[in-house]
């Protein structure tokens, strides 16, 4: 019980934005603009709440869901304008809110730690009308960066599997890609943050919900 607490609990400890969030969160809200006030924003993974905050700032309505009580805590905490939920990012999403879809959903280095990621990208799809945004980051992995670790020696370091909470699977443009695209997704876009092309620490990929 303690080892799965500390699985949803990894990573929140403060209501610090992570180092991650200052390279992604440039390209999050190019994707997400628009934005006029009162837009409704759902937060798929909010962990803290940092990439809430951003949005609440700009006006936006937000919605965060986590499984970790304690960023969800803390978001609470930080940002009482939004509305923060315990809830598992599954197809269920809406029922669980009691909500009407949203104009944007965001995942941000969510789907990485993920082992059903199909049941996430559903859950972020089923969550949105027609012509809804859609806009998720994760470590970006492509064959030059896998090369470089390859050579360099360093997957231990990159990938550590001793890390409780850590990555479990890696994403390329091409796989997330077909994730989003099986999930129903169309119009994906990617764009790299951090490091230069090829090399990315992290990549932000956007999409939206067609018309039937």
């Amino acid at each position: 019980m303690e080892t799965a607490a500390a699985y949803r609990d990894y990573g929140f400890p403060t209501a610090a934005p992570s180092h991650m969030v200052q390279r992604f969160i440039g390209p999050v809200l190019h994707f997400a603009e628009p934005l006029a006030p009162g837009t409704c924003v759902l937060d798929v993974g909010c962990g803290n709440g940092a990439v809430c905050g951003e949005f609440i700032r700009r006006g936006c309505e937000v919605v965060g869901i986590d499984l970790s009580e304690q960023g969800i805590a803390i978001a609470r905490a930080t940002y009482p304008q939004g509305r923060f939920e315990v809830i598992a990012a599954d197809a269920t999403i809406l029922e669980l809110l009691n909500e009407t879809p949203f104009d944007i959903v965001v995942s941000t280095e969510v789907v990485e730690h993920l082992y059903a990621p199909r049941e996430w990208a559903r859950g972020c799809f089923a969550a949105l009308p027609p012509a809804g945004r859609f806009i998720c980051t994760t470590p970006y992995h492509g064959y030059l960066k896998n090369l470089l670790i390859s050579i360099t020696g360093t997957w231990d370091r990159h990938a550590n599997p001793l890390w409780d909470g850590g990555h479990i699977k890696l994403w390329s443009k091409r796989t997330l890609g077909l994730l989003l695209s099986e999930a129903g997704f169309r119009d994906i876009r990617f764009k790299g943050a951090g490091r230069v092309p090829a090399l990315w620490m992290t990549m932000v990929a956007a999409a939206r919900r067609p018309f039937p």
